[in-house]
């Protein structure tokens, strides 16, 4: 596996495993375990962190992957793209905002909070890995250029 496979593939297991963080803590707050659940959802915020640390780096040193299926299909694949980057974007605005509201101890608003951002991340983490399968595993594409050399001009 390369460079252009294995970031992708580690990116997108953290966001599954940031995704079974936030059910299992979901499950504990539930059950009215707060100090386990406090500590299993910080655990998912740092993987959900650590995804996009690695995306980011990714985009601006190797360069992301383009589409490599039919012609046909690329609208298609970009109308999905841009669902998913819009619920991603969302669910960590909500997932910051959630997370201060819990450390400021404001619970109330935290646990209405919580559900929604809950909901919309475990739909961001599967339209994530179904993107990362689109484009690593059924359509595998090309590579374009870091964000840096674009930027450079280099």
């Amino acid at each position: 596996m390369d460079l252009y496979m294995l970031m992708p593939t580690v990116s997108t297991s953290f966001i599954v495993i940031s995704a079974i963080l936030v059910a299992i803590g979901w499950a504990l707050i539930i059950q009215g375990k707060r100090e386990a659940h406090k500590k299993v959802m910080i655990c998912g915020a740092i993987a959900a962190l650590l995804f996009f640390i690695i995306y980011v780096s990714r985009t601006a040193f190797v360069g992301n992957t383009s589409w490599g299926g039919s012609d046909e299909m690329k609208v298609y694949y970009q109308i999905f793209l841009i669902f998913h980057i819009t619920l991603a974007t969302i669910a960590a605005v909500f997932g910051i905002t959630t997370l201060v509201l819990a450390f400021k101890e404001k619970f109330s608003k935290h646990r209405k909070w919580g559900r929604v951002t809950a909901t919309i991340w475990f739909i961001t983490a599967i339209t994530g890995v179904a993107v990362y399968v689109l484009l690593y595993v059924l359509y595998p594409g090309g590579h374009t250029k870091p964000v840096w050399e674009v930027i450079l001009g280099a």
